[in-house]
């Protein structure tokens, strides 16, 4: 009886993030508004709550250390930014990030994964930044890797590393709604102008 309350716990513990998943508005929920711009800051606000979710935020620090866990904690063990955003020589992020999310064989939790796992380059940095900075900086060409809108909305709708914030694997809450979601809402804010929140 114990080992089967034990394994629901478990269970529990496991499953939880993803039930606490939340819908995104969709573009449509944004229509009444007539005002483009205020139309496009108010569809940027619903896109802020995947940008400034800890599974974002993590990879996106405005230092050269990278945090974890939805507490946002300071990486274990201690690594650095380089240049490149993939970590120091002898300490890649690869030495520990493989291809793919890996569950812990020894407890609950996994260690995140993915082809391209690394930092995001440091004009990206957004951890204590506004939602209307964080605007700012992800239109600008000069800090967003020379992406125009439209190639940003490509960017959001399909790119692999993006899409991982959906499945972060176990013991982590998934950013909110779909990568689906968040490309079409990413297309309404650019065809509304791309405006951002004051």
């Amino acid at each position: 009886m114990r080992g089967g309350a034990a394994a629901a716990g478990l269970l529990a513990l496991l499953c939880a993030p993803l039930m606490a998943q939340e819908a995104l508005k969709a573009p449509d929920a944004f229509a009444s508004i007539t005002d483009d711009g205020a139309r496009a800051a108010a569809i940027f606000e619903e896109m802020g709550r995947v940008l400034t979710h800890p599974r974002c935020m993590n990879c996106h620090p405005r230092d050269d250390t990278p945090r974890q866990g939805d507490d946002m904690a300071v990486h274990s063990p201690p690594v650095m930014r380089t240049e490149d955003g993939f970590g120091a020589p002898g300490m890649r992020c690869n030495t520990c990030h493989g291809e793919e999310n890996v569950a812990f064989v020894n407890g609950p939790g996994s260690i995140p994964g993915n082809p391209a796992w690394h930092l995001a380059p440091i004009s990206m940095g957004w951890i204590g930044l506004s939602v209307a900075e964080i605007c700012a900086a992800i239109k600008d060409p000069e800090r967003n890797g020379g992406m125009s809108l439209d190639e940003l909305v490509t960017h959001n709708a399909e790119d692999e590393l993006v899409g991982w914030g959906w499945e972060p694997g176990a013991g982590r809450t998934p950013v909110p709604g779909t990568q689906a979601q968040f490309g079409a809402l990413t297309r309404a804010w650019v065809d509304a102008g791309a405006a951002c929140p004051q």
